[in-house]
């Protein structure tokens, strides 16, 4: 068989043990096969290659492994794992301990299903942010501490489940949300001009990275007569729950003054509301006005002509449903066309010039992002949304 001499499957090494065990994986399994294949250390230099089963035990021990901790797929062949140990090993004996999967809600942790998934090019590649590898996670902004964390929040257990995504999630913004220092970044930027404010002029708010941790110091944020909010914080004929930008009404700018919506311009062609156009009120610049008025929202901004351009790549949920294995269709088929959305044209503070690759930073009222490690410029990555849903369904559930 070493030297090649029979063609792939026609010979076979067995251990000699008991054809007439109850247990199937001890009659005489077989623990050697001939494989015409490269491999990826050796190249074509071996034509056998050793069962699973057999060399299971055998680089447990190579490796000083105490106990090999296996999936409860494995418990059936413990038996035939102990007898290779006391057969062939005299020191450094392994042993084989079974536990349920580890299975998460809303995406899939076989090898081989993400082997499809690589293949078929429904994601870039082992390290997409959506994967659940460590590469993955590593570009999506996952810190060790939230996955240590989240482990020992679900133990182990002799029962298959499914854990919801949701407790990873809860884990990873519970973790940032003590070291992620704080910026400000406009994802669907919406030109807002200030009408009374000095043209030319720049002012600079002096603003702490981190709200509770004066350790991470400050920095600079200009502020100027053409800004850029999001979209979504301007509604032309907004309903009576909406608080923010609206003509006639006033908001507060993070950090800033308060300023009141005058009128909008709209593209002719398409009736889009294009440019907000506002007035400010120079005496409230601590954020409070003096005859005591106050606003219903506050809204973050960056000034138009400081801002850099920045890609921000908006990650969800890979699977569309929780369970994709489950009935037995394609589990493709339930592929979320929404776990990634591209903004090219976002706009970030300058302090954000400087950030350096898996660098993790929490944009105000947006979430958490970390700059992608593997593309060239301003590249964020969102890491997971502010809203926490499963602090929720701990709360319901212990209600």
């Amino acid at each position: 068989m070493r030297a090649g001499e029979f063609e792939d499957g026609s010979r076979v090494v067995r251990a000699k043990i008991d054809m007439a065990s109850p247990n199937i994986t001890l009659r005489d399994p077989i623990i050697y096969r001939i494989k015409r294949a490269p491999h990826y250390r050796t190249g074509n230099q071996w034509v056998i290659y050793p069962m699973y089963d057999f060399a299971h035990c055998l680089s447990d021990s190579i490796e000083k492994i105490t106990h090999s901790i296996c999936t409860l797929e494995f418990e059936n062949n413990r038996p035939l794992y102990d007898w290779f140990v006391e057969q062939v090993i005299e020191k450094d004996r392994p042993r084989q301990i079974e536990f349920a999967r580890l299975n998460l809600s809303y995406t899939v942790l076989s090898k081989r299903r993400l082997i499809e998934l690589v293949s078929r090019g429904d994601v870039s590649g082992w390290d997409d942010p959506r994967m659940p590898t460590i590469a993955g996670m590593r570009r999506r902004g996952y810190t060790p501490e939230a996955i240590r964390a989240f482990c020992e929040r679900i133990g182990v257990a002799k029962n298959d489940s499914i854990v919801d995504i949701a407790l990873l999630e809860h884990c990873v913004r519970e973790d940032l949300n003590e070291r992620a220092p704080r910026a400000m970044a406009v994802l669907r930027p919406l030109r807002v001009v200030i009408d009374n404010y000095p043209e030319g002029q720049v002012e600079e708010f002096d603003c702490q990275n981190h709200p509770q941790n004066p350790a991470m110091g400050s920095r600079k944020i200009p502020f100027s007569r053409d800004l850029y909010i999001e979209q979504e914080d301007f509604m032309e004929k907004a309903p009576k729950k909406f608080f923010r930008l609206t003509p006639g009404r006033e908001v507060r700018l993070r950090y800033g003054y308060f300023v009141k919506c005058v009128n909008a311009v709209k593209d002719p062609k398409t009736g889009e509301v294009v440019e907000v156009h506002c007035t400010y009120d120079p005496q409230t610049r601590s954020g409070f006005a003096p005859d005591g008025r106050k606003v219903d929202a506050t809204i973050h901004w960056v000034s138009a002509a400081h801002s850099l351009p920045a890609e921000v790549r908006l990650y969800d949920r890979l699977f569309s449903v929780a369970n994709p294995m489950e009935g037995g269709s394609d589990f493709t088929e339930h592929l979320n066309p929404t776990s990634l959305e591209i903004l090219a044209s976002s706009r970030v503070e300058p302090a954000l010039a400087k950030a350096s690759p898996g660098s993790r930073y929490q944009f105000e009222r947006l979430g958490y992002f970390c700059v992608d490690s593997a593309a060239g410029g301003l590249v964020f990555n969102r890491t997971v949304t502010l809203r926490d849903a499963w602090a929720k369904i701990a709360e319901k559930g212990k209600k």
